[in-house]
């Protein structure tokens, strides 16, 4: 296990790297050429905003003993990004959902509440079960990536990312299996 959490972690700072390259490449071309597409969507600003969480997610990475220790703790509240239909089927217990495809600043804020609020995260590529609803996504696309990134870019910087892979079935974990409410 520990081989695979390795190479896990050395494939996610190869792709960071070969991403933070293309975005050198790309603003470089972008700086060539005025953009063109929709007005609401900054791929550059995203770009930005990725590269100032960069340092900032390496350091907020914690061991599965310091997830739960800060999710036993007050204004601390543990995000589950997954669709309502992996959530439902399981999660870890304690864990709010709110799908990352309904983040928006009205959705964020009902769900977390204060900017201050420690935020826990963790996603499919912490568990390496890799079966439904705990699917394992690509390492460079694991959803623990994204979901930082845009926490942090609509203002919650207290945020802290389970950095460990294990199983559902650690008791540590505290997996609540369940069952869907509709069909996915």
């Amino acid at each position: 296990m520990f081989d695979r959490r390795k190479s896990a972690r050395n494939s996610l700072i190869c792709g960071l790297l070969a991403l933070l390259t293309f975005i050198g490449i790309g603003l470089a071309a972008g700086a060539q050429e005025a953009p063109e597409g929709s007005a609401e969507i900054d791929y550059a600003g995203f770009m930005d905003l990725t590269g100032e969480v960069f340092e900032l997610r390496e350091e907020r990475l914690v061991s599965m003993e310091t997830f739960n220790a800060m999710a036993s703790e007050p204004d601390t509240l543990i995000l589950d990004a997954r669709s309502r239909y992996a959530f439902e089927m399981g999660h870890i217990k304690g864990a709010v959902n709110l799908p990352f495809s309904d983040f928006t600043d009205e959705k964020l804020a009902e769900v977390i509440p204060s900017k201050d609020t420690r935020v826990l995260i963790y996603c499919n590529n912490n568990f390496s079960d890799d079966v439904e609803p705990i699917p394992l996504k690509r390492v460079s696309l694991a959803l623990n990536i994204p979901t930082f990134i845009n926490l942090y870019g609509y203002g919650y910087e207290n945020i802290y990312e389970l950095g460990v892979l294990t199983e559902t079935t650690n008791p540590d974990v505290e997996w609540v299996t369940g069952t869907p409410l509709f069909e996915n």
